[in-house]
Order: structure tokens, then C-alpha cells, then sequence
């Protein structure tokens, strides 16, 4: 448990993250901003906060599929139902039970309002943040998922979690894109969760080549955390995942329509993304694979409804199969008119006359 106005320097923090710019085109955080800066702006009642944490660590190791190029790596959080749905209900119970024991009103939130969940849970002494940002519990480990009750009860706070990342930066070197510009510090724009998920426009070409076959999420940081073996004994809750979302094919993902999209991710978090963001990630993982097979599946992708997905079809295919590339240039460059498009197949061109002429390989 703990005050509402326990974190008092988490405004200046936001404002700060969000005046670097790393926040990338996450315009929600900036436009709450004033309410993510004090939980009393969100709901001026509120006495005391309630931090749950539980624990939903994998069964097994998570970034093993890192190298299985010709399948997708989706995070563990996301294979299996959304865990707001999940978790809420059981806030909504607790919320009913300390209402009906103490009195008061309640708000419960999961991920769901303009609460700083990481930082509130750190003074409620759940954990702290660790350098990847993410909280670290020494009884659960990295894996967790966060809730609040805010209540106007006025119930005594818990002692703050201390610090015990000590000198390990593991978290900080496996990060593939170098998202840390240092430690306790991210920056979005540069995160794989950020790109797969938030970003909703062509992912930068730089990082491609760095995300590998992560198509949705990225387990990296969390899973190196040494704290986690700790964990075995706090964890409470399976996700149990679904076996077609463990380590899906990329040709079948990259057949995916719209419908189809839907149906193979009703109830799970996947879904908010909608099918051309998630397919665009399919086709970078596509480009990285060096699976000439999959080229048939991303030239196919050249004439997608989505801009998006057509620029992303353009690069993968470019990294596969130069040739059929240039083949294909005449007839599906001649009718772009996306302007992201038509830059992407003079870079993808460009690359390809380059890297002709110098006699190298992709």
C-alpha cells in the first residue's frame, strides 16, 4: 500500500521522457500527462493506493524461438488471453471485499487509465525498478503483471522496495536495439515492444536487421534477470498459452487476412494491433530469416490493401531475392502512390544496385 503522493519526482520524470522524445508517437502518455504525474489529478478522493503484483512467469525458456528464423517470437505475455480481462476481475473481487470490510469507494485499474503502475508498486514495496524499468520483485522476479485499487480509505503504507540490481547491467546488454541509453533509462523508440506494438508507421529500416523474428513484444530483458530464479515458489498464475501462438509459422502469419487475423487472436492482446501493423512485423521477421522460401510470401504481400504492409513486403523481399525484387519493380512500382512506399522500393533498389555493383551479399 501506499499515498497517493508516495512518488512525488514522477511528473518531473514523465516530463522529462516525454521532452526527449522518447515516448516516439505514443500520444496518450503526453496528453495525460497531468493525470499520470499525480494519482490525485486522476481521481482528487483517492486516500490510499493498493499494488498487486502476480507473477506470470514462462515454463520454459522464452527466448529459445530467437533462433527458429522461419517462426515468429511473440511475447509470453501476449501468447495466451489478455491479461486485463484476466486480472481485473479478480481486482474487482478484492475491491468488493475491502468495501464491504472497511467502507470507502474504489477504482480499480490494469494498465487500463493514466496510472503509473511501475513506480506506485515500487513505493507500495513491491519491488523496485530495475534498470531495464521494468519492476523486480526478490521473491517474483521480473515476470509481472501490475494492478491498482485506489480507494478512500486511509490505510498505512508499506516501506519502499529497495534497489538490489547492484552492478548487473544483463538486461541492459541483451537488448538487442540498445533501447537503454542508460541504465533506469528508456527509450521507446528504440524498444522492439515499442515497434511491434505502439508504432504505428513503418519501423525505422536501421532497426529491422535487429529485431530478428520478434513479431510482437520482446522477452529479452525480462528473462535475463537474475532475480527470476528466485521466482519459482511466487508464481501464481499460468497464462497457459496457446499452443498456435507458442512459436507460429511466418508463412502462415504472412497469409493472414483480415478475418483470419481476428479469428486466430480473439480474446488475446495481439488483436489491438490490427492485422497490418502485426503483418508488417511478420514480414521484417520475413527479411531477417534468409529463408529464400518464405520470398514467395512477401512478393504476394507487394499488393496488400495496406500501405504498410506493402512497404514491409518491399524490404523483405528486397533481403531474400534481389532478382525477383527488380522483377517486380515494374509492375507494382509503376501504380504506388503511397509516399512511404514509393520510398521504400527506391531504398530497396538502391540497396540492390549497390550491393550489385560491389559484388556482396545481402
Amino acid at each position: 500500500m501506499a499515498r497517493p503522493d508516495a512518488v512525488p519526482q514522477i511528473g518531473e520524470r514523465l516530463r522529462e521522457f516525454l521532452a526527449a522524445g522518447a515516448h516516439g508517437d505514443m500520444a496518450w502518455l503526453a496528453a495525460n500527462a497531468e493525470r499520470r504525474g499525480d494519482p490525485r489529478a486522476l481521481w482528487p478522493e483517492v486516500r490510499s493506493i493498493v499494488m498487486l503484483g502476480v507473477n506470470y512467469g514462462p515454463d520454459r525458456d522464452p527466448l529459445a524461438i530467437l533462433g527458429e528464423r522461419g517462426r515468429g517470437a511473440i511475447s509470453v505475455y501476449a501468447q495466451g488471453d489478455d491479461y486485463h480481462e484476466v486480472i481485473k476481475p479478480r481486482l474487482k473481487h478484492l475491491g468488493r471485499w475491502l468495501i464491504e470490510a472497511g467502507g470507502g469507494d474504489i477504482k480499480v485499474f490494469v494498465d487500463t487509465a493514466a496510472v503509473m503502475e511501475k513506480p506506485l508498486a515500487a513505493a507500495a514495496g513491491l519491488g523496485w525498478q530495475g534498470k531495464h524499468t521494468n519492476l523486480v520483485s526478490l521473491e517474483r522476479g521480473s515476470w509481472l503483471f501490475l494492478g491498482a485499487i485506489f480507494t478512500t480509505l486511509d490505510l498505512p503504507p508499506d516501506a519502499p522496495a529497495h534497489d538490489h540490481c547492484g552492478t548487473c547491467r544483463a538486461c541492459l546488454d541483451v537488448c538487442p536495439t540498445a533501447a537503454f541509453p542508460a541504465p533506469y533509462r528508456l527509450d521507446a523508440r528504440r524498444c522492439i515492444s515499442y515497434l511491434t506494438i505502439e508504432h504505428k508507421g513503418p519501423i525505422p529500416r536501421a532497426l529491422r536487421p535487429l529485431m530478428g523474428n520478434r513479431i510482437y513484444g520482446c522477452d529479452d530483458c525480462l528473462a535475463v534477470c537474475p532475480w527470476n530464479k528466485f521466482a519459482q515458489a511466487g508464481r501464481e498464475m499460468k497464462l497457459h498459452a496457446r499452443a498456435a501462438l507458442r512459436a507460429p509459422s511466418l508463412a502462415v502469419l504472412a497469409r493472414l487476412d483480415d478475418a483470419a487475423f481476428r479469428a486466430l487472436f480473439a480474446k488475446s492482446p495481439v488483436k489491438r494491433t490490427g492485422r497490418a501493423r502485426f503483418v508488417r512485423n511478420v514480414l521484417v521477421a520475413i527479411g531477417n530469416s534468409g529463408d529464400a522460401s518464405l520470398a514467395g510470401d512477401a512478393e504476394r504481400l507487394l499488393g496488400d490493401a495496406s500501405p504498410l504492409v506493402r512497404g514491409a513486403a518491399v524490404w523483405a523481399l528486397g533481403r531474400l531475392d534481389r532478382s525477383r525484387l527488380s522483377h517486380c519493380a515494374a509492375e507494382r512500382r509503376a501504380g504506388e502512390s503511397d509516399s512511404d512506399v514509393i520510398e521504400e522500393w527506391a531504398a530497396a533498389l538502391s540497396h540492390s544496385a549497390s550491393r550489385a555493383v560491389s559484388g556482396r551479399n545481402p
